[in-house]
């Protein structure tokens, strides 16, 4: 929860002294006490203004009292400032004249207090806190209607339905980078938390205005909790913003995102104190792998997004030489891509054909007529290694072993998106983009577990896993479904079949956006 110490302490007080007890400053103006909010202000710069507001003859308080006639308050939500004085123990709130901090410049500068003015004042809003218990700080209102008429949420995500429409992305981006700093930290418990409460966020079908609307959700702990309270009171997150200005989240964050590096041989650059990429391109004693070269040298590419447009523009390429080599082979777009997304980072493909066995070396000749026809820029191919006697997988984070390769292709200017939002550079006149691509390649007896796994999102496949352990005493990965008790693998030719196994109900890849 907020800590007492985020926003002004009220405390009930006498009559302020005179002037002469507070530094024998003349107070000139009686009819106005101030009081400076020192949330957002901070203590520094709230004693500076306090002692120069005196030093004009302002009388200002440094405890909220009866006695004070004007309150003064900086970036500070009207709702929340409004709320928080409802519940200070004052007499009359509505007497106050609540101010901006602009209206206080303009009597420092006037030296006296100006009229107010309406730009001055800070409306009041409908309350979204109220005092907690002992009415040191604000604790958002537990009286208020729920997200959902649905109190059954459950805690996997395979039971849920999330579409891309996020009601509550103003919590879940900061969830996900406080996730994303707790992998880099290896703090696992703390990067699955963040990660499922932002799971159950999106699922929710309107936003979340208070703090009781979320009472009785699963996977949201008194971490997200507070994190969500201080969003709500303030609009913002200063444990994010304290993890956005940290050097080595910036520096990890920067590194991770060059294909081919990950977050320990990020934290190896780091600790060498490196701190852009131009300096690790400069360091000598650092060699990088092939697929490290690669993403350097494609970096201002592939590190923008990939939009539908050209995902499906790939799709046609990559189906066309497949259909050239094997006119009855199978390829399907996956990833976000197949949940509906309007951008991504990379786009995924499995590739396989209809028959057993027939799928092996079509990969391989998949990649040298894209050679041959000069769109392809970067490869790098992996065989099978796959052995039924060792799967499923408990390790999720385990990369499966199909054959697959991962590439980068050369996507020409009439099939790049157009949109403003991706305009070209201006330094940019080559009339072609490079773009992240992997192709999987497994038999068609593996195809339905593959395509649940490589469609994603991440989160609902580890809860799918996790479901199928935990309630079902099966094991699944993106090979298998295996029952332990009957000690069998079990056969699908669809996801549906998957979710049968499971005693789901089929839940649409749009509807996996977890």
């Amino acid at each position: 929860m907020i800590h007492a110490s985020m926003l002004p302490r009220v405390k009930k007080r006498p009559r302020p002294v005179e002037a002469g007890a507070r530094g024998q400053e003349e107070v000139k103006f009686n009819e106005v006490t101030v009081y400076l909010v020192e949330r957002k202000m901070g203590s520094s710069r709230r004693s500076f203004l306090t002692s120069l507001a005196r030093s004009k003859g302002f009388r200002v308080e440094y405890a909220l009292s009866d006695e004070v006639t004007h309150v003064v308050a900086e970036d500070n939500q009207a709702g929340a400032l409004w709320a928080w004085l409802r519940g200070s123990g004052l007499r009359d709130v509505s007497r106050l004249q609540v101010l901006d901090i602009s209206w206080f410049t303009d009597s420092m500068r006037e030296g006296r207090p100006v009229t107010v003015e309406t730009s001055h004042c800070i409306p009041v809003r409908e309350p979204v806190v109220s005092l907690s218990v002992g009415g040191h700080f604000p604790a958002i209102l537990t009286e208020c209607s729920p997200p959902t008429a649905d109190a059954n949420v459950s805690q996997y995500a395979c039971l849920r339905r999330t579409t891309t429409e996020n009601h509550n992305k103003i919590f879940t981006d900061v969830l996900e980078e406080l996730a994303e700093n707790s992998e880099f930290n290896e703090s696992k418990g703390p990067c699955l938390a963040f990660r499922r409460a932002a799971s159950v966020l999106k699922s929710l079908p309107s936003a979340v205005h208070c703090l009781g609307a979320i009472q009785g959700l699963p996977c949201l702990g008194e971490h997200t909790k507070a994190v969500m309270e201080e969003i709500l009171i303030f609009g913002r997150s200063f444990k994010v913003e304290e993890v956005q200005s940290d050097e080595r989240y910036q520096a990890l964050k920067l590194f991770t995102s060059v294909f081919g590096v990950g977050p320990k041989t990020a934290e190896k650059w780091y600790r060498r104190g490196l701190r852009s990429l131009k300096e690790i391109l400069a360091e000598p004693n650092i060699q990088l792998n092939r697929m490290q070269r690669a993403g350097f040298l494609y970096y201002r590419d592939i590190s923008k997004a990939v939009s539908k447009t050209e995902a499906k523009a790939l799709r046609s390429i990559i189906e066309e030489t497949a259909h050239w080599i094997a006119p009855d082979s199978i390829l399907a777009l996956t990833g976000g891509f197949r949940r509906g997304k309007e951008y991504g980072h990379d786009v995924d493909f499995l590739l396989t054909m209809p028959e057993m066995g027939k799928e092996e070396g079509l990969l391989l000749r998949v990649i040298d007529r894209l050679r041959d026809q000069g769109i392809l820029l970067y490869c790098e191919h992996q065989g099978s290694t796959v052995d039924m006697s060792k799967l499923p997988s408990r390790r999720f984070e385990a990369m499966d072993h199909f054959e697959k390769c991962f590439l980068i292709l050369r996507l020409e200017e009439g099939q790049m998106e157009r949109d403003e939002g991706l305009q070209k550079d201006p330094g940019e006149s080559r009339g072609w983009r490079a773009v992240r691509v992997d192709l999987v390649a497994p038999p068609v007896d593996r195809y339905a577990f593959a395509l649940l796994g490589w469609t994603g999102s991440r989160q609902f496949e580890r809860d799918l896993r996790r479901f199928a352990r935990k309630e079902r005493g099966m094991c699944l990965d993106n090979h298998a479904l295996y029952d332990k008790t009957k000690k069998l693998f079990l056969p699908a030719t669809s996801e549906e079949d998957i979710f049968a196994h499971l005693g789901l109900e089929y839940v649409e890849p749009w509807q996996r956006n977890a």
